[in-house]
């Protein structure tokens, strides 16, 4: 930029709260903690294309070529702080405050004048300590851009400008579950587990079929957001007062109730609660018949629509009171397949299809039992206990099926997309189908998670981060999608923030094995030797012998223990065709180990066997090194990475 070229720019003003004051008691750990914060906000600003026009002492002043990347630059900041904080004693924490506007500014002797300097400078002191404030037109360059909610600021006059200007907060991840910073929203609702009062208890399935059908009717009305099935789930086996659930799932109207099922007759008790005062807002019981339950579900969700003052359009309430079937059997195995399909074993899989089968020979125009057929044949394609060579046909045949009869089904479309990306190897045609699924249902949280992943495999990071955080805000309790969150933070090069989000998984549940390589790679890349050699030990007891292998294999090579590392991978390779290990993965041991013709050789092994980790090359980061070795581009050609990879 030319000297006293004017332009439109988002300016960033920082300040460190108290500083002054620590200064005056203590100038030598004033000045040490000076340098720690300029040590953490540099990378970050430089990551999001951020200039640094100048420090005011302890205040930064930096420009930005768009408000969303000074947002994001932003609220990274205030998270790594908080991070840091968070392993400090009080003496040593910092806290600081910052401020963003856009507008013109205009260059001049190596500093920058204008409005949007002026303008953010009296936007900073309104943000509180390790808050971020923007003003409406910042507002209005990123709502619906980033993940964070913002509330507006009443009543706040800015200091020598003269134009009334709006300014919003941002709220921070860590106040979201305190309700002083953040009332519960009335509008996000959770289906607790209905209970199974039937007098055969081996009708549980129905119990557990109608509170996913009700989450599924009530997640198809706009203006609501349900917290799904994972994460409801869990309060089955453990229940807690309606408040506690209220906090913990930060929602503000919880449904809950009873099933019981007599032969052809049922009774299902409801009762729509406030979660902040537990005060009854409405409570139906309904006495029915088999063939009436769509009835319930629909008169349900109208009345939960009715009582939060959401406005159902005429297509909504339409697909409400359609049935899915007229066929009560054929329903009654397709809430025993939604059953064993949840289970996810290899025994309950097979059990799932066969009970979608039959419920779709009692009734071939079942779209539902047909979607779920497509979402059992996928989760088995990728199990070792199954061929993915033939279970992915199968899914892919049963979910254009369903979607043949009802193409509005989500979860169709969701696992359609997923078929597209790792057996079609189509990336596009994957994320239009990701994209109707979202828009059919937003509150589907398996849609954002699996889309979430697709963009970062094209390195799509923010994109992909946004995707994530919907995921856990629909399934905030869901072990798969809290350890999503830490594979972002991974790939983001955040490995702090990584490692504190996989703690708080195993803080759920100390036995997610699935967890551990993630922490096991954030350790290594944070230098963390002893804590990865620990972690590798405790997973050593949770995981099938043949991944730990891979585990083991793998960290021994980013430890220098290469000999070690080689022997393993040599038995893991003889045993690779009817083991549970990804060919992939043993290929990113190779190269880690600079064994790179047979990391390519093992590229191809992937390849073949449809190993859907295949389209992680493009991030893998013990990959960088044979990038530009003609092999790595003919597998991007042929796995569909080739023209997706964001630079």
């Amino acid at each position: 930029m030319s000297e006293g070229e004017r332009r439109l720019a988002a300016i960033m003003f920082t300040d460190v709260v108290g500083f002054t004051s620590l200064g005056q008691l203590n100038e030598e750990l004033a000045l040490e903690l000076l340098e720690e914060h300029r040590g953490v906000v540099r990378p970050l600003v430089a990551r999001h294309g951020g200039k640094e026009v100048k420090t005011i002492g302890d205040a930064f002043l930096v420009e930005f070529p768009s408000a969303l990347e000074a947002v994001r630059c932003a609220v990274e900041i205030q998270e790594s702080m908080h991070q840091r904080n968070s392993t400090l004693p009080d003496s040593r924490r910092l806290h600081i405050r910052v401020g963003i506007h856009v507008g013109d500014v205009v260059h001049s002797g190596g500093d920058i004048l204008g409005d949007a300097v002026n303008v953010s400078s009296r936007i900073e002191p309104l943000a509180s300590p390790d808050g971020v404030c923007i003003s409406e037109q910042v507002y209005d360059h990123v709502r619906n851009k980033i993940a964070e909610p913002m509330e507006l600021l009443e009543g706040k006059n800015l200091k020598n400008v003269r134009a009334p200007l709006d300014v919003y907060r941002i709220v921070m991840p860590w106040e979201s579950n305190k309700e002083e910073v953040m009332e519960l929203d009335s509008k996000r609702v959770a289906v607790l587990p209905l209970k199974n009062m039937s007098p055969d208890p081996n009708d549980e399935y129905f119990a557990d079929g109608m509170t996913e059908e009700l989450i599924t009717a009530l997640s198809s009305v706009s203006g609501l957001t349900v917290i799904a099935r994972t994460s409801i789930m869990q309060y089955k086996a453990a229940p807690k007062r309606v408040s506690e659930v209220g906090r913990e799932l930060s929602v503000g109207t919880v449904v809950e109730g009873s099933v019981r099922k007599a032969g052809t007759k049922i009774r299902i008790t409801i009762q729509l609660i406030n979660a902040v005062n537990e005060g009854h807002l409405w409570a139906q019981n309904y006495d029915k018949q088999l063939d009436d339950v769509f009835t319930v579900q629909s008169e349900v969700a109208e009345r939960v629509a009715e009582a939060l003052k959401v406005r159902l359009v005429e297509s909504q309430k339409a697909r409400l009171e359609r049935e899915a079937t007229a066929d009560p059997e054929a329903h009654n195995l397709y809430l025993q397949g939604t059953f064993y399909w949840n289970k996810r074993t290899p025994e309950a899989l097979r059990k799932a299809v066969e009970l979608f089968k039959q419920a779709i020979g009692k009734d071939p125009t079942f779209a539902l039992a047909h979607a779920g057929l497509a979402l059992a044949y996928n989760v088995m394609a990728s199990n070792f206990d199954f061929d993915p060579d033939e279970c992915y046909p199968k899914a892919k045949d049963a979910a254009l099926h369903a979607l043949s009869i009802d193409n509005d089904l989500a979860e169709a479309h969701a696992v359609l997309a997923g078929l597209f990306e790792g057996y079609d190897r189509d990336l596009g045609r994957a994320e239009l189908e990701f994209k109707r699924a979202i828009e059919l249902n937003p509150s589907y949280p398996s849609a954002h998670q699996w889309y979430a992943q697709l963009l970062a495999m094209e390195r799509r990071w923010d994109e992909s981060y946004v995707e994530v955080r919907k995921a856990l805000q629909l399934s905030p309790l869901s072990l798969i999608i809290n350890t999503n969150m830490a594979d972002a933070h991974f790939y983001r090069g955040e490995y702090d923030l990584g490692i504190e989000q996989a703690k708080r998984v195993l803080e759920m549940d100390p036995n997610f094995a699935t967890v551990y390589p993630t922490l096991m790679g954030l350790y290594q890349k944070a230098g963390r030797k002893e804590e990865l050699l620990e972690c590798l030990e405790k997973y050593s007891a949770l995981a099938d012998p043949a991944e730990v292998k891979l585990a083991r294999a793998g960290a021994y090579a980013h430890l220098g223990r290469a000999d070690e590392a080689r022997e393993i991978l040599k038995q893991l390779e003889a045993e690779a065709a009817g083991s549970r290990v990804s060919p992939f993965f043993l290929a990113v041991c190779r190269f880690a180990l600079r064994d790179n013709d047979r990391g390519f050789e093992l590229l191809e092994e992937a390849y073949k066997r449809h190993d859907r980790f295949l389209l992680l090359m493009g991030i893998e980061k013990d990959l960088d090194g044979v990038r530009s070795d003609p092999r790595y581009a003919a597998m991007l050609q042929k796995s569909g990475l080739a023209g997706h990879l964001r630079p």
